[in-house]
């Protein structure tokens, strides 16, 4: 048992051990310190949340940059507890101060993150890494701010009223945790939606720093010297000032980010439910690029040979029944829609807005041919394995996975086993499944994982792959420019049900394709089997592979 009145050690600074001089009853003060650990346990998780969202949005791999900010924040948060043992003495000034830190740098954070990726992460070379180490820096501040608040608190709290230190901490913690599950609700469900990653931070840290001042100003001014309230008042005015102002300035700010990271042709920017969609370009005879959460999805110089790769060497054969996964673009709809043998293509898109846009906006709806005007096009907005799950079987001749890249976490359950046994159920006899895997240079291991689970899962598979010459193209979910060398190119796996590979060809009669040739699809076909690598895993649900 801890004994509250055992003598401190050498060298240890004096503990104000008296009874707190409070304006207010001791139950008073208690509940308003609780409260204050209340609010200040939902503005840490809130911090640690966003480093997390901002982190996978700007540097991909949800779970990888999740396991950095949580493990170096935890490890952070012991490191400062330890070190807050001796402010005891001065508990309410150096709670004040932390309180004071903890606003600046976690409101601050996203939009500091945000600056070095826009304006540094094409430089290549050491700043190719800024991002990731400005992350690594961020989370253990916070957490170093976020652990010495414990053992302040602990001490303001006994100063008040003394209790045994089991029932001290039982009460701190319960306030704690309580205010985490109000911060973890309150950002994906509050200040993402409305408010956004920046703005959202911004006012996290107003009110880390209003409740840290006021407790500590309003409830233990007594127990501070006049130059130390002074010093202390100054600081949180100076913290609000300075996040108000760039709050003021926040549009402005992501305006000019976003022009930095698009090379500053932004045309259409927003943020849906799903993602943030952003076009470039369109309008002067610029290409049309479309971004999906930072990714380069439709690069407008290099479009029509991925999509005419993508689509063509699956129409041969019966088509009259097409199927989409994922294309809300338009654009593998426009290809399949040059078969005149097609009576029925369903769209089966999660992201509603990216559907509207598609529609709507003048400069992508005619690059997709205004597919989504055509009687025989109909479109379900849902997400694709759960849509697959209650299709009927034996429906469809050609299903095309037009779906985001397999090495991003969000979109591993669309390429495992179990999702293309759903698919495999929806083909007709004789139908065939094209999917796109991924760069085939830069990422082999990633499209022959593709391809090795699509055999697990009862198809015959024959792989090929089709170079982008867009300097632009992005080949993976990894955001940094100029890391790689190798030839910037789609990965493409044509199948069919059953242990025989289907023929890799171009139909002999039907729309001729602009770019792609039945000579220069055998090479794709010889180019990708050249990078071949053997006894590769499949990937499932519960062991994904990506």
């Amino acid at each position: 048992m801890i004994e509250p009145h055992a003598p401190a050690p050498p060298g240890a600074p004096p503990l104000r051990s008296g009874p707190a001089r409070l304006s207010v009853r001791p139950g008073t003060g208690r509940f308003l310190v609780l409260a204050g650990v209340f609010v200040c346990a939902a503005c840490g998780l809130v911090y640690e949340l966003e480093l997390v969202a901002l982190a996978s949005y700007l540097i991909g791999d949800s779970v990888t940059q999740a396991s950095v900010v949580l493990s170096v924040m935890v490890f952070a948060m012991g490191i400062g507890s330890l070190a807050a043992k001796r402010l005891r003495g001065h508990a309410a000034a150096a709670f004040g101060a932390v309180e004071a830190g903890l606003a600046l740098v976690g409101g601050c954070s996203a939009m500091a993150l945000y600056a070095l990726f826009a304006w540094t992460g094409d430089w290549g070379g050491l700043w190719a890494s800024g991002p990731r180490c400005l992350l690594v820096a961020f989370s253990l501040a916070i957490g170093l701010l976020i652990g010495a608040e414990v053992p302040l608190l602990m001490e303001l709290i006994q100063r008040i009223r003394r209790q045994d230190p089991g029932g001290a901490v039982a009460d701190l913690f319960a306030a704690d945790y309580v205010g985490a599950l109000v911060g973890g609700l309150a950002f994906p469900f509050l200040l993402l939606p409305f408010l956004g990653q920046l703005t959202g931070a911004l006012l996290t840290g107003a009110v880390n720093a209003v409740a840290g001042g006021a407790l500590v100003l309003g409830l233990f001014r007594r127990d501070l010297g006049r130059r130390p309230r002074w010093v202390l008042l100054l600081a949180n005015l100076a913290v609000l000032a300075l996040l108000a102002a760039a709050a003021v300035l926040v549009d402005d700010f992501e305006r000019l980010a976003r022009q930095a990271v698009y090379d500053g042709d932004v045309r259409v920017a927003l943020q849906t439910e799903v993602q943030e969609v952003v076009l470039t370009g369109g309008t002067r005879g610029h290409p049309l690029d479309l971004y999906l959460d930072g990714r380069l999805r439709v690069g407008g110089r290099d479009e029509g040979r991925y999509h005419e790769a993508l689509v063509h060497p699956a129409m041969t054969g019966p088509h009259a029944r097409v199927l989409i996964l994922g294309g809300g673009d338009g654009l593998a709809a426009r290809e399949a829609l040059r078969y005149p043998g097609v009576r029925r293509i369903d769209v089966v898109e999660l992201d509603a807005g990216l559907l509207r846009l598609a529609r709507r906006d003048p400069g992508l709806s005619a690059l997709n041919g205004h597919a989504y005007g055509d009687a025989r096009v109909h479109v379900t907005t849902e997400d694709a394995f759960g849509w697959l799950r209650g299709a009927p079987t034996g429906t469809y001749d050609v299903v095309i996975a037009d779906l985001p890249d397999p090495g991003i976490t969000v979109s591993t359950k669309l390429y495992s086993e179990e999702f293309y046994g759903l698919t495999r159920r929806v083909l007709a006899e004789h139908g065939r499944l094209v999917v796109h895997a991924g760069p085939v240079a830069a990422r082999p291991r990633v499209f022959w994982t593709v391809e090795a689970t699509m055999r697990a899962a009862g198809f015959g598979t024959a792989p090929y792959r089709v170079l982008g010459h867009d300097p632009g193209f992005k080949a993976g979910p990894d955001r940094s420019v100029g890391a790689s060398r190798t030839p910037h190119d789609w990965g493409f796996v044509l199948a069919a049900p059953g242990s025989a590979a289907p023929p890799l060809r171009l139909g002999p009669v039907g729309p001729r394709p602009r770019t792609l040739t039945p000579q220069s699809l055998a090479v794709d076909a010889r180019a990708a089997a050249g990078t071949r690598i053997t006894g590769v895993p499949a990937s499932t649900l519960v062991h994904p592979r990506y």
